[in-house]
This record gives C-alpha cells, sequence and structure tokens, in this order.
C-alpha cells in the first residue's frame, strides 16, 4: 500500500472516530450542552486539530452523511454506463436501500437510527446545516443530469424534484417507523409509493426515462 494510501484511510478513520465520539456526547446530553472543547477532549485531540477536520460543530453529526452527498449524481453516472436510464438507476437504487433497510430511506428501527434522526430534527442549527447539504447534492445531481437535459434549468428543476421525492419518501417511511410501525409491515407500500414517484418523475422528464442508446454520447 501507498504512503498516500495509508494517510487517506488514517484521515479517514479519524474522520469517523471524532464524528462517533461526538454523536454519542450529544445523544447522551443533548447537542447544545456539549461544547466543542469536551468532544475534542474526549476524542483526545486539540481542539485546533478538531476543526481541521471539522469545520463547524454540526458538522461532526452531518459527518454520517457525507458518503450520501454526491450518490444520487454518482446512481445515475453509473447507471448511464451500464445503459440504464437516470430514473430507473435512481428507482432501482432507493428500491434496494428499501430491501437493506438503508436508514437513508427512512426504513429502519434500530434504536441507535432513531436516536440519531431525533437528534438531528430535533436539532433546529443542524436542520439547518441540512440545507447546505441538501443544496451540495441536488447540484451534483444537476450535473450529472446534465448530458440527457443540457446544463441549465431544466438540469437543475429535475435534480430538485427528485431530491425532493427521495426525501419525502424517506420522510414518510420514517414518520411511521417511529410510530410504532415495524420495518417489514412498511415496507411493501414503501415500495409501492417508490414506484408511483419515480413512475411520475419519468413522466415529467421523458427523457430521464429513456436508457442511453447503444453508442450514443454520453
Amino acid at each position: 500500500m501507498s504512503d498516500t494510501g495509508l494517510r487517506e484511510r488514517k484521515k479517514r478513520r479519524m474522520y469517523q472516530s471524532v464524528s462517533d465520539t461526538a454523536i454519542g456526547l450529544f445523544l447522551e446530553k443533548g447537542f447544545d450542552a456539549v461544547s466543542v472543547a469536551e468532544v475534542a477532549a474526549a476524542a483526545e485531540i486539540s481542539k485546533p486539530t478538531l476543526f481541521r477536520y471539522f469545520p463547524s460543530k454540526e458538522d461532526l453529526v452531518l459527518h454520517r452523511f457525507a458518503d450520501h452527498e454526491t450518490e444520487a449524481a454518482r446512481v445515475v453516472e453509473e447507471g448511464r454506463a451500464a445503459g440504464r436510464s437516470a430514473i430507473d438507476a435512481l428507482r432501482e437504487h432507493f428500491l434496494d436501500g428499501l430491501r437493506r433497510e438503508d436508514p437513508v430511506t427512512g426504513l429502519n428501527d434500530h434504536p441507535g437510527v432513531l436516536a440519531f434522526h431525533r437528534l438531528l430534527y430535533g436539532t433546529p442549527s443542524l436542520v439547518a446545516r441540512m440545507y447546505g447539504y441538501l443544496e451540495r447534492s441536488e447540484a451534483a445531481l444537476a450535473e450529472a443530469l446534465a448530458g440527457p437535459l443540457g446544463a441549465g434549468l431544466d438540469a437543475r428543476l429535475a435534480a430538485g424534484q427528485i431530491t425532493a421525492v427521495r426525501r419525502i419518501l424517506a420522510e414518510e417511511n420514517l414518520r411511521r417507523i417511529t410510530e410504532g410501525e415495524r420495518p417489514a409491515a412498511v415496507r411493501p407500500d414503501a415500495e409501492a409509493a417508490a414506484e408511483r414517484a419515480f413512475a411520475r418523475l419519468a413522466a415529467g422528464f421523458p427523457g430521464l426515462g429513456r436508457p442511453r442508446a447503444a453508442g450514443s454520447p454520453t
């Protein structure tokens, strides 16, 4: 393994370790009751070092979404490479997430996952910070959709609607789970709702519902 690869792995482990430490403290005491200095002490690093990894206190929590920020864009690009339409690729990815009970789909009743959701959506500053995450995710998706739709407003409109659909589907699943329903009971309705929603997206943006023809430009 190269020195660069080793450094990158150590950096990723540091991100994960500090974030996990912070979230544990926030869940125990409340987000506003824990200082950055407390997190740094618990993680056994200095406060300046912590800020080199996480520009804000909120980023300590939102790090859990880091891998998901460009997820939709990656799904579209990988689907395009395999000859699938953008909508089909996104629909299949969301349905697969439901089958795996991926927390991002809202269909997960693990106590730790539910506690994290309560922390996230019950803390105004975290909700506000989430807006920037959604903006970046939407921008990355719009860039990925620029191929079939052309760069500009159409790609941005499509990205906005796709992002909203994924978010609302997940919120509905999470609502039912937090009200006491089990994932197995919610899943059939969640899958049917996803199928309907992505079908409407395909109808609204026909260029995204057609697979790329063999040999056509990306």
